[in-house]
């Protein structure tokens, strides 16, 4: 069945004449009001999920979490959001979340929930001790030198190199430019030669 101009006339005009006839939309104004979000408290925040930076506002109500939406005052998504930034409200509100660090010991079978001090703590001593264990101060290569004569030759040669081999890191996206600096410095400060990037892989 085809839809006319003359069919969508009258369908415009019968609803500018109902909507004359003493419809009430004040119940419907009314409930509006009372609308969770208007008593829920505001905060603004940033999304987690890349290094982009999109302001997000989160809507709190009696300690928990209730919605979470763009930033419309926020510079870079002036507020909009991708799929993912959308989805913030459920990273809180999502039962199969994890809120403590989980360990599974060698040769055990099951992982078991930890506090994040001894986690961070075991982290530390691990890193400390692969670090200390592997640490390389010299090491011998070959390179490429010209004689005397002009010949070229393959020699082995000593280098001062101060490093580990053992300790590899990933970064993360959502890591900004300033947060990838300080990591690289730190990293760099323990001797690791194998950093990587999560965005770039």
């Amino acid at each position: 069945m085809g839809f006319t101009r003359r069919d969508f006339l009258k369908i415009s005009g019968g609803t500018a004449i109902a909507s004359t006839m003493g419809i009430e939309f004040e119940p419907q104004r009314a409930n509006a009001q009372t609308l969770p979000l208007k008593l829920a408290k505001q905060t603004t925040s940033i999304c987690p999920y890349c290094a982009v930076g999109c302001g997000v506002i989160i809507y709190t109500l009696n300690g928990k979490v209730i919605d979470a939406e763009g930033d419309p005052d926020h510079p870079i998504n002036e507020g909009t959001l991708c799929s993912k930034g959308a989805s913030l409200y459920q990273i809180i509100n999502n039962p199969l979340r994890l809120t403590k660090p989980r360990y599974r010991a060698p040769g055990a079978t099951e992982w078991k929930e930890v506090e994040w001090d001894w986690a961070l703590d075991e982290i530390a001593k691990r890193i400390k001790e692969t670090r200390d264990r592997t640490f390389k101060t010299r090491s011998r290569s070959k390179v490429k030198e010209k004689r005397p004569d002009g010949k070229e030759v393959t020699v082995e040669k000593e280098f001062v190199v101060n490093r580990t081999d053992s300790i590899a890191h990933v970064g993360s996206a959502a890591l900004d430019n300033e947060e990838c600096y300080m990591l690289q410095k730190l990293l760099r400060s323990w001797g690791l030669v194998y950093i990587e990037h999560q965005a770039r892989i």
